[in-house]
């Protein structure tokens, strides 16, 4: 099952140090199979709030997403970024495929009693 790292930067200062991290973060993803889904784009916020910018990267299943993050290569470039920008970083599994929202609502409905 696919998982992600889903990044909400806040703030997002321009310097040569985030540039280096950007030229050499796909060098970190590329062995546990880590894409760019989402990569800074402004968000079209519908409900709540939501400043800064969004960063989604897909991974073939939650481990690889987390030996990507604990991996040397990445934080050893970690510094580069968390020094200019203020983010929230949380690694998800995705659904299944064939996944049912109305099936889920249905346990938790009889979970609930």
């Amino acid at each position: 099952m696919s998982a992600y790292a889903v990044g909400h930067l806040h703030a997002a200062a321009q310097h040569e140090d985030t540039f280096v991290y950007m030229e050499r973060i796909q060098a970190t993803l590329d062995p546990f199979g880590g894409r760019f889904l989402v990569h800074g784009t402004e968000v079209e916020v519908r409900e709540g709030e939501w400043p800064g910018y969004l960063v989604v990267i897909g991974f073939p299943d939650i481990h690889q997403a987390r030996a990507w993050y604990d991996s040397d290569a990445y934080q050893e470039i970690v510094p580069l970024r968390t020094r200019y920008i203020t983010a929230d970083i949380v690694l998800v599994d995705g659904v299944a495929p064939g996944y049912d929202a109305a099936g889920t609502a249905a346990r938790m409905r009889q979970q609930a009693g």
